[in-house]
């Protein structure tokens, strides 16, 4: 509910006979199956064109000195994102919205999203004009070790300033794709990201060319994708009646409260990069090519997660604030199951699939004999197998933190992350410097404090739901995890035999590895679903959350 239950604004209240035409024309919801998998076949090809984004970099600035400055550029942009566009700011935003919607109508909102726009916007173009001035400042503070090369120094800085704005128009981006969602038009919010990529792939093949230094037009490409992100849903809001017509008011009731509900947000997003900073301090200490193990076998742990657990989070949040804003606790307790069912599906064969063959998906993926040779194979196999082990914690902590967030309740999150932040830091001294003395496998210690500490978040946000009573698991849980065990042990039987049939991955030649890969991959996914199909699963049974 809003601050001290206060009800909309009487001038917020639309008059239908005065104003018959301000409410959108509602679409007949999808299931949430529907949703998430159009989330996730979104997600899914914005990730293979940052795949191919990536190799297209390699191509056009690999060798290039500047190649650092600019990512260190991007970076940062990047990083203020978490907490001005899909981070905080949309875990406090999204459920405040759906309480206007629910308590006063069309109009309460686009009086939300008026003053929204004008607060965020505000704030947001205050902070670039600052970052654009004091560029050298924000160089020297993300890159204190370009500091001695004048030349790269000079070239961040001078990239920061093209880069920044992109913080403005992509947290933009997010404030409409939060409406979006809220409505239940999850594709276009999904595509949006697209975009960047294409943007960036441009750039380098076309633009760059006609740079003294290519690597600025990539600078101006990430300008250019924030601009278009942002103009690629003004149609979309339009549509639904509430293209933004900004409005400063900081004591709005619905503006305060957002603030309120992104205090402890912003802070939980703040403690995670902090985490991750330190990671990459104590990689850097490792022997030389630990920091790239991890980041190779990260990439690939981060797909399922990146493409069904953001989709099933999606999908979920505006769902869940709805049913609380109108205090369905049943509808929201049967959509919670539906979100954990959906994710064990998923994540416990990602999770084993992964472990059982990590070095046959990385040597399809990187080997080249030359920068990428068998020890980086062997030695990035050890942290995927390390951090596939996490993926199921990983995704259930999308699911689960939204049952948080749609009750506006963001400080919970917070304080379990804390814990679990907290446990990571220990177990990463404990783990790194007995795997690196003894097994000089410091890199997977990394890797293996991070999934631990996964299933400490997410056991921790399971057991609060539970111990407040706001998730309760049906009947049928028994039936399930029979369904899901013997679906997972027939998959990896399956896969174990057929890695049988193949000698050495390294002497094949790529297509060879890429076939084989695929191959392996279409094998144990057809022996998965076949035993749950035998089993008595059916598709339609995930379509929509059972009461």
């Amino acid at each position: 509910m809003r601050d001290n239950q206060t009800p909309p604004h009487p001038s917020h209240q639309r008059d239908p006979l005065k104003d018959p035409v301000e409410t959108p024309v509602e679409k007949p919801r999808r299931s949430l199956l529907g949703s998430s998998a159009i989330v996730g076949a979104m997600t899914m090809l914005s990730r293979i064109l940052g795949l191919i984004r990536d190799v297209v970099f390699a191509r056009v600035i690999g060798a290039d000195g500047f190649a650092d400055a600019f990512f260190v550029a991007f970076k940062i942009p990047n990083f203020l994102r978490r907490l001005f566009a899909e981070g905080a700011f949309a875990q406090a935003f999204v459920p405040v919205l759906s309480d206007y919607r629910n308590e006063g109508g069309h109009a309460a909102v686009k009086a939300l999203v008026d003053r929204v726009a004008g607060a965020l916007g505000s704030v947001l173009i205050v902070l670039t004009l600052i970052a654009v001035i004091a560029a050298p400042m924000l160089a020297g503070l993300f890159a204190p070790g370009f500091a001695g090369d004048a030349a790269k120094f000079q070239a961040t800085t001078e990239m920061i300033r093209v880069t920044f704005p992109y913080l403005l128009f992509i947290s933009l981006t997010g404030f409409a794709g939060g409406i979006l969602n809220s409505y239940d038009r999850f594709a276009v919010p999904a595509f949006t990201p697209v975009w960047l990529n294409v943007c960036l792939i441009s750039a380098a093949l076309v633009a760059a060319p006609w740079f003294e230094r290519p690597v600025f037009a990539l600078a101006w490409g990430v300008f250019a994708a924030g601009v278009i992100q942002m103009l690629f849903q003004i149609p979309f809001l339009a549509s639904l009646h509430l293209l933004p017509s900004p409005k400063l008011d900081w004591q709005y009731p619905g503006v305060r409260q957002i603030l309120r509900l992104m205090a402890p947000a912003i802070f939980g997003v703040s403690v995670s990069q902090i985490n991750l900073l330190l990671d990459t301090v104590i990689a850097s200490f490792l022997p030389t090519g630990s920091v790239s193990w991890l980041y190779y076998s990260d990439r690939l742990a981060e797909l399922p997660l990146g493409v069904f657990g953001v989709a099933a989070a999606t999908v979920i949040l505006p769902n869940l604030s709805r049913q609380h804003a109108t205090q369905s606790a049943e509808e929201f307790n049967a959509i919670l199951d539906w979100a954990i069912r959906f994710v064990l599906l998923i994540a416990v064969p990602a999770s084993i699939a992964l472990m059982m063959i990590a070095e046959p998906l990385l040597a399809a993926l990187f080997y080249d004999g030359r920068e990428i040779d068998q020890r980086d194979i062997v030695m990035a196999g050890f942290s995927l197998r390390a951090y596939a082990l996490g993926v199921v914690a990983f995704m259930l902590i999308k699911v689960l933190a939204p049952g948080y967030f749609a009750r506006q309740d963001t400080k919970t999150p917070v304080k379990i992350g804390l814990a679990a932040m907290a446990a990571n830091m220990v177990m990463n001294l404990l783990f790194v410097f007995f795997l690196h003395h003894y097994f000089s496998l410091g890199h997977v210690g990394l890797a293996l404090a991070t999934s631990l500490a996964a299933f400490l978040n997410a056991g921790l946000l399971f057991r609060g739901l539970r111990s407040r009573a706001v998730y309760c698991a049906p009947s049928g849980w028994g039936a399930f995890a029979g369904m899901l065990l013997l679906g997972n042990v027939v998959m990896a039987g399956v896969l174990y035999l057929a890695l049988g049939q193949f000698g050495d991955w390294l002497t094949m030649s790529f297509m060879d590895r890429a076939l084989a890969v695929l191959g392996l991959c279409g094998l144990g996914f057809a022996a998965y679903v076949v035993t749950l199909l035998c089993c008595g699963f059916r598709l339609s049974q995930l379509r929509s959350p059972a009461k």
